[in-house]
């Protein structure tokens, strides 16, 4: 079974620390029990934590400062990393933080069932590759997407939101979550890798990537559904290259098998299609929201851009990322870690770490040193958060361009989440307005 998400890259890590000051050092936290102690082990599952994850975030790190033991779902035993320094120390220690997950010493607690499988269990992806072989593998993914045109790509874009907002324009509603935040990306996925148009065909493969990142029994099935889908295409790629990532990739990685190939294209979209929709359903849900960014047309209302980058900050589509294991007993965040325990890196947490923003409420504007795409040697292609970055933005643009009113259409609490341990997103999101015309042709 082929396995594991898209470890993101933040592809501006070297403009980071200028970005933002170090934060603080925190005080050593005491020792305590290793992880899965009742006592000290907070949960990162069940219903309060989806509905309202920043505010279990902030129990644990008051608890147990920027390193602590936590359940996943299953109760199973890890050490949850939510201080910004932690993470960036994680992130760039390569050599003490391993991604081969077949070093974890918690396998033989972990059901056959465990919804987390999917993107965790050992497989070819790059995601699991260490030293030359990622650097190799990773390096042949970017050289891939640097072919990517992001005029040709925007246009696309336009092009296709508005003939999605044609479908709706005129009833005065929609669920924008249905209706137009997965659809822009699956349509430019399908245009990026060289999919097949069939509607029915990409429905299956978005609606199969997102129940691959659930927390239920719904996960291990959908992401099996992907890898045949793509075996397939990888399959078509291999005979009969064509002008697409998908083929780029295979020309640029003779040597790797068809499963390899397949994994990685996997990785690729899992990383290009629900992140960028996430990234859309969160931005959108924040200018309806937040009267900073109320949509009206009375002037100095913040940009989309402003509102995007504010999203990766305090509201990250990319919540948490497994994908650590110690390869030595070591000390992070006032904690012994011991060889083989896994350390979840959590992204939103870290963003949001107090010691980052002693002056807080602070604006975000024109920072980018988040780990909202994770970062370091072993994060995404560089290229990849580019790509999602114009996908996203021209989305919400042409939305905006044509249904400038836009109104919320239940009470902002009434909103629900997803089940989801890795992503923050909507499960529906409703709007009104008034009827617009459809574009012509």
């Amino acid at each position: 079974m082929v396995t594991n998400l898209q470890d993101d890259q933040d592809d501006q890590d070297a403009q980071d620390s200028q970005d933002t000051p170090a934060p603080q050092h925190a005080p050593e936290a005491p020792d305590t029990p290793p992880p899965g102690c009742p006592a000290h082990a907070a949960r990162l599952y069940g219903p309060d934590f989806r509905r309202r994850p920043d505010e279990t975030y902030q129990r644990i790190r008051q608890d147990s400062g920027p390193v602590a033991p936590v359940l996943l779902e299953g109760d199973i035993d890890a050490w949850f990393v939510l201080g910004y320094r932690e993470t960036r120390q994680v992130l760039s220690d390569t050599e003490t933080f391993g991604r081969d997950p077949r070093r974890w010493n918690g396998w033989d607690s972990v059901p056959p069932d465990w919804p987390l499988t999917p993107w965790v269990a050992y497989s070819p992806m790059m995601t699991f590759t260490e030293g030359e072989e990622h650097q190799r593998r990773a390096t042949a993914a970017s050289e891939a997407l640097a072919t990517v045109d992001p005029f040709v790509l925007r246009g696309h874009c336009e092009r296709l939101a508005d003939q999605l907002i044609d479908k709706f324009a005129g009833s005065g509603r929609a669920d924008l979550v249905y209706d137009y935040i997965y659809s822009v990306p699956t349509l430019a996925t399908a245009e990026l890798f060289g999919l097949s148009q069939d509607e029915a065909g990409l429905e299956a493969l978005a609606a199969g990537l997102t129940m691959s990142f659930l927390s239920n029994e719904e996960a291990i099935a959908g992401q099996q559904r992907v890898a045949a889908y793509v075996t397939e295409l990888v399959r078509a790629k291999r005979a009969d290259p064509g002008p697409d990532l998908t083929s780029r990739f295979i020309l640029n990685t003779p040597d790797l098998t068809e499963e390899q190939h397949t994994a990685d294209v996997m990785v690729l979209m899992a990383a290009a299609l629900p992140l960028t929709s996430y990234w859309i359903g969160n931005t959108l849900r924040l200018m309806l929201t937040d009267e900073r960014f109320a949509m009206t047309l009375s002037g100095n209302r913040r940009s989309i851009g402003e509102a995007m980058n504010e999203v990766l900050w305090a509201d990250s589509p990319l919540q948490n990322l497994i994908g650590r294991y110690a390869t030595r007993d070591t000390d992070l965040g006032g904690r012994h870690i011991h060889a083989g325990d896994l350390v979840v890196l959590g992204l939103a947490a870290a963003n949001a770490d107090p010691l980052l923003w002693p002056d807080s409420p602070v604006g975000h504007a024109g920072n980018h040193s988040h780990v909202a795409f994770s970062g370091g040697d072993y994060g995404c292609p560089a290229g990849g958060p580019e790509t999602a970055r114009i996908i996203a933005e021209t989305a919400i643009e042409v939305l905006l361009d044509r249904v400038p009113d836009l109104t919320l259409a239940v009470a902002p609490d009434e909103l629900r989440w997803v089940d989801s341990f890795w992503y923050r997103c909507l499960e529906s999101l409703p709007v009104t307005f008034s009827p617009a015309p459809v574009t012509a042709g």
